[in-house]
């Protein structure tokens, strides 16, 4: 492997930080808590710094175990190892996409307090988004009931355990550059994670009536598809491209 491979790693674990952000559960929730609570968009673009940096030491630290497991994979498997690491992706992606086509495309997720339940009803909405009933009876965003720094932290704990489980792969992929590779992918996420909640957060502050929220909640399924999809076929591209 040469510094060209890493390169490619290094823009596709990019791309692939920066799309993940797109998912709403990135961003969403602080516009919503934020409007709640009449936050100032410095403000809440700094609690997305916050939680955005406890998402992405969790899935660093996670890296670590994953970037030892893929270099003693690739030792023991050799030339099978971007096949079956693809092959996984893809098969994942595939889960993805047979949620959205049965109308499936939203995750549930849940915040610190929720009590909303899922049914049948669910991304139907007419008149709000769906992450407004995620936050039903949520202290995030109830301001009579708990404080802007509890909210904060709700929201930073939120986020922190729900790591960016399509980057890890890309951990996987550069394992053969050791310390050097871990690093510079560990910046990569950081700036693509970071970077693209920080703007979709800010986007949807500026015109969030012209954003049609609901549409895109409904396509959270959908967008987790494409990105493990794309992604194993990445890893296939680079490894065969690069491979000793």
């Amino acid at each position: 492997m040469n510094d060209t491979a890493l390169a490619t790693i290094a823009i596709t674990g990019f791309t692939v930080a920066f799309f993940h952000a797109v998912i709403p559960t990135h961003w969403l929730p602080f516009v919503l808590v934020s409007r709640a609570r009449s936050w100032s968009m410095a403000r809440t673009l700094g609690v997305v710094v916050f939680a955005g940096t406890g998402h992405v030491l969790l899935t660093t630290l996670i890296g670590v175990a994953i970037s030892w497991f893929g270099y003693q994979l690739n030792r023991q498997v050799g030339l099978l190892f971007p096949w079956l690491v693809g092959g996984f992706l893809f098969a994942v992606g595939l889960y993805y996409a047979w949620r959205q086509a049965c109308g499936r495309g939203i995750c549930h997720h849940h915040p610190p307090g929720g009590h909303h339940k899922p049914d049948k009803a669910c991304g139907h909405e007419k008149n709000e988004s769906h992450w407004e009933h995620e936050l039903e009876e949520s202290p995030l965003a109830e301001p009579e009931k708990t404080s802007d720094r509890a909210a904060a932290c709700g929201l930073f704990v939120m986020l922190t355990l729900s790591p960016c489980e399509t980057f890890l792969p890309v951990y996987m992929t550069g394992a053969q550059f050791g310390i050097r590779g871990f690093v510079v992918l560990s910046i990569i996420l950081a700036a693509g994670a970071l970077g693209g909640m920080l703007l979709f957060t800010w986007l949807t502050m500026v015109g969030l009536e012209r954003v049609n929220l609901r549409r895109f909640e409904r396509m959270e399924a959908g967008l987790l598809a494409g990105l493990f999809m794309i992604l194993g076929v990445l890893v296939v591209i680079v490894e065969r491209t690069h491979g000793h």
